[in-house]
């Protein structure tokens, strides 16, 4: 089959702080606020930026990360999350050309732009340079023939005449100017220690940074030309079907009898904000009825819970109200001591020890965390070191570690995961029914998961 062309384009830049973020929102509210039903995409393992996308867009944020899912995943996981939609906006990751450490393309944005046949927007903060815009932006069209890079718009622009001198200089780049905004009126989004504060914990102020955005590059970018662009992408290279969180064949949904699933509480709300939405998707699929609650607010577990996801997120910021829920922590306490599945991921880590930052946690874990000053970030191939409730002893997952915590021990005595390569170590906990550790993982890449985190809860 051929698929239907889906309008699209990749917001990119040379680097960091460029403005992708900015552009990339506002042009998702802007082609919104027109009317069209907007697909919003991240590239890379970031959860913070697809929470204001999915505000822009009324949508659901989705991440394309082919490190973490594999290249093969990537078009299918875009044209799952654009089915139905008008056109789609995917923003990039740090530079164009930047992607896992010591993998070459692997990772970056224009690997994915190429994955996708997308053209590039290229946001290039113009602030410190004038007729050098020029050889920058000549460099990274020519640098691999595989991306086009089909516009620029200029951020931060000080002036009518430095907008004049930036364009005539770009005359000789052949790449048009697609936009211009001006650095005399930034839009504020606060960050911390980890990046931009998620939406869950400022939506009205977020409400305001998206709307602040989408007047910036509706006043300054030529949404007509930008429309176009995105219509000018063919079909997706290689024609493949849309992912789906339902296997095809024997292990297709399984509810037997046809009755309800397991009840599998999903912990959300400000402090637990990180989180793919294929997860949900595939533990849905796998026959389990999903049930988000709140730890900050809920002081019990859903009635009926059978297992227990807890994500990333910030627990560090509400470790004085999550340690005064004290009801809940002994309710998740008593579920894992009753051997409920428990999957936890780096703030699910924390909040399964001992104590967090001096107040006490859940005491699943026989382990303290705090705060620290460095700052762990990367990616990493690991492997299942043992049997567990989301992986077979042996299943190879590559995970993503973002945070500013310690956790010590380090490692249970049974631990979740061998981390391989240059940083070899074991790290996580497997204890009973729960499974938690540092790494995110992103279950599209093992659907099988999903599929045995339910079953447990089926049979534990």
């Amino acid at each position: 089959m051929v698929n239907s062309p889906v309008p699209r384009l990749v917001v990119a830049a040379p680097s960091s702080g460029s403005g992708k973020t900015t552009v990339a929102t506002g042009l998702m509210a802007a082609f919104a606020a027109r009317g069209l039903a907007v697909s919003p995409h991240k590239v890379g393992p970031d959860y913070i930026d697809p929470g204001y996308h999915a505000l822009a867009t009324g949508r659901t944020g989705r991440n394309l990360d082919a490190y973490l899912c594999g290249p093969e995943l990537i078009a299918p996981l875009f044209l799952h999350g654009a089915r139905g939609c008008d056109l789609a906006v995917v923003e990039g990751v740090m530079g164009l050309y930047d992607g896992a450490a010591g993998e070459g393309e692997l990772a970056s944005t224009a690997q994915v732009a190429k994955l996708l046949g997308a053209p590039v927007v290229l946001v290039v903060d113009a602030s410190a340079q004038s007729r050098s815009v020029a050889a920058l932006v000549h460099g990274f069209a020519s640098w691999d023939p595989g991306v086009r890079i089909g516009g620029v718009i200029l951020n931060k622009v000080g002036s009518d005449r430095h907008e004049e001198l930036l364009r005539e200089a770009l005359d000789s780049a052949g790449v048009p100017v697609l936009g211009v905004l001006r650095r005399a009126r930034p839009v504020r989004t606060p960050s911390r220690h980890l990046g931009l504060v998620p939406v869950a914990e400022r939506r009205a102020a977020a409400t305001d940074s998206v709307a602040a955005m989408a007047a910036l590059v509706r006043e300054g970018c030529d949404l007509a030309a930008l429309e176009a662009l995105a219509r000018s992408a063919g079909p997706v290279p290689g024609d493949p079907a849309p992912w789906s969180p339902v296997p095809s064949g024997p292990e297709g949904p399984a509810r037997p009898g046809g009755g309800p699933g397991p009840r599998v509480a999903v912990a959300g709300g400000p402090a637990f904000t990180f989180s793919y939405a294929e997860h949900t998707e595939l533990l849905t699929a796998a026959g389990a009825e999903v049930v988000p609650f709140d730890p900050l607010r809920e002081e019990r577990l859903p009635d009926g819970t059978a297992g227990l996801v807890v994500g990333g997120g910030f627990p560090e910021v509400y470790a004085a109200e999550l340690s005064a829920n004290e009801p809940l922590r002994a309710a998740v306490a008593a579920l894992a001591a009753a051997g409920a599945p428990i999957a936890a991921e780096c703030a699910g880590l924390l909040y399964l020890c001992r104590e967090l930052d001096g107040r006490p946690m859940c005491g699943v874990l026989d382990a303290t965390a705090r705060m620290t000053e460095r700052l762990t970030l990367g990616y990493r191939d690991a492997v299942a070191v043992g049997d567990s409730v989301l992986a077979a002893a042996g299943t190879r997952m590559r995970g993503h570690e973002f945070h500013r915590t310690a956790v010590e021990p380090g490692a249970g005595a049974a631990p979740a995961w061998g981390v391989r390569g240059r940083d070899r170590r074991v790290e996580g906990f497997v204890q009973r029914g729960v499974h938690a550790s540092y790494l995110h993982t992103h279950w599209a890449s093992e659907p099988g998961a999903a599929r045995r985190f339910v079953e447990r809860c089926r049979t534990s």
